[in-house]
């Protein structure tokens, strides 16, 4: 193995690190038929009637333990959530119960005039600023290496996040970010409910599924994703602020760019909820079509 993994972001100061093109050579797996993220064609998608509303339960409890983040010195990865009482998901095409591990974030770059943006997935080519994702593990192990030895041991919740108006529930774990500016080092936050950190509820219905891969190395296959199509909405500045986090010590290279490249969709499907709305025609639309047949009718 050449070295150590890193993102495209790392390479000017770390020239000897296995960018995502080599992830390969650190671990096989990242050259596999089922790798994330990918592109979602709404074309393609393909409806599913068994993927109703997904069950949140102990997603808007406030835990009594406190958060630890910590900054690993690849990515927002470094959220990692320790509650006292485990969220869970279940329902939703599911075929049992999840319990939360962690979340991480993924971002993109400050440019001149415009934010780069960052998420790992896209739809229809669009990619957003940012992307959050819930890590979970089916409740009947004891941690993700357990999971790992199951074909549907993982399942990952992928939240966009759009540059908007600024987002009052992301104060606390955005203010943390001070603390954990430089690898290794770790802070403890109060809890949140995790249910404040996503979109409304009502929001939640619409996702698509497919089956895919971690997006870091091992790159573990046996993921199920749940892109959700509603995003989470932060401000600019509130965006802007995780790139003030390093990859390494002082004076390394600014967080920026940690996301993988879209990876090919191969011979999988993916499938929307049954509430996803993308192909009725828009409320605009149809007032455009009634209008003429309206004034016709009066001629």
């Amino acid at each position: 193995v050449g070295g150590h993994w890193c993102y495209q972001s790392q390479k000017y100061e770390q020239p000897h690190c296995e960018g995502p093109r080599q992830w390969h050579l650190i671990d096989v797996t990242c050259k596999g038929n089922k790798q994330s993220p990918i592109n979602i064609v709404t074309k393609d998608v393909v409806y599913d009637k068994n993927l109703k509303p997904l069950n949140f339960e102990g997603y808007d409890v406030k835990g009594s333990s406190k958060w630890k983040i910590e900054n690993n010195g690849h990515t927002g990865k470094c959220f990692k959530v320790t509650l006292s009482t485990s969220p869970k998901i279940g329902g939703g095409g599911l075929g049992r119960k999840y319990k939360v591990i962690e979340f991480h974030l993924h971002w993109g770059v400050q440019g001149v005039q415009q934010y780069l943006p960052g998420s790992e997935h896209s739809i229809d080519g669009e990619k957003q600023a940012m992307e959050l994702h819930i890590v979970h593990i089916r409740e009947d192990v004891s941690d993700i290496t357990e999971a790992k030895k199951h074909t549907d041991g993982v399942a990952v919740l992928a939240f966009f996040i759009k540059i908007e108006e600024e987002n009052k529930n992301y104060t606390t774990l955005i203010k943390e970010l001070e603390n954990i500016k430089y690898k290794g080092q770790t802070a403890q936050m109060e809890p949140l409910p995790l249910s404040s950190l996503l979109p409304p509820k009502e929001n939640l219905e619409r996702y698509y599924r497919y089956e895919g891969s971690l997006t870091t190395p091992d790159c573990h296959e046996g993921v199920i994703w749940t892109v959700f199509e509603k995003p989470v909405e932060l401000s600019i500045s509130q965006i802007s602020q995780f790139s003030t986090v390093y990859f390494d010590g002082k004076n390394s290279t600014n967080m920026v760019e940690n996301f993988r490249p879209v990876q090919l969709l191969n011979e999988r499907k993916v499938y929307r909820s049954s509430a996803t709305s993308i192909l009725l025609p828009s409320a605009k639309v149809l007032m455009l079509v009634l209008i003429p047949t309206y004034i016709l009718n009066s001629l």
